[in-house]
């Protein structure tokens, strides 16, 4: 079984509530690559803002994001235009091409694949 996790909460306001969810996403994800499960991370919406904050290694999510980061399947293309996200290192998911925008992760995809979503 594979298991999308979908990370749009926002480090912006930097609220407990957006670190919580965030901090809860990649803790799923660990949960499910330790039990050798497949799993991916997309980060969308004002969550394609969390990689560059996570990768600040004085966060109190670094260490868990470092753990997990090769489970990051990619950030929405559109999302990081319309938030202005460094998407730096990361491969930019487009494959559900809104128009007028340089498209999103496909949801349709994932169900197909067979992927539970999960969405923080």
């Amino acid at each position: 079984m594979k298991n999308a996790i979908i990370v749009l909460s926002d480090p912006k306001n930097e609220s407990e509530e957006s670190l919580g969810r965030v901090f809860n996403a990649l803790a799923t994800a660990y949960d499910l690559k330790n039990a050798g499960k497949d799993v991916s991370i997309i980060f969308q919406g004002t969550g394609t803002r969390w990689p560059e904050v996570l990768q600040n290694e004085d966060h109190p999510a670094h260490e868990l994001f470092e753990a997990v980061a090769d489970k990051v399947e990619g950030i929405s293309c559109a999302c990081a235009d319309v938030f202005g996200a460094d998407t730096s290192g990361y491969d930019l998911i487009k494959d559900n091409a809104v128009p007028k925008t340089t498209g999103l992760p496909s949801l349709s995809r994932l169900q197909d694949e067979g992927s539970n979503v999960y969405t923080f």
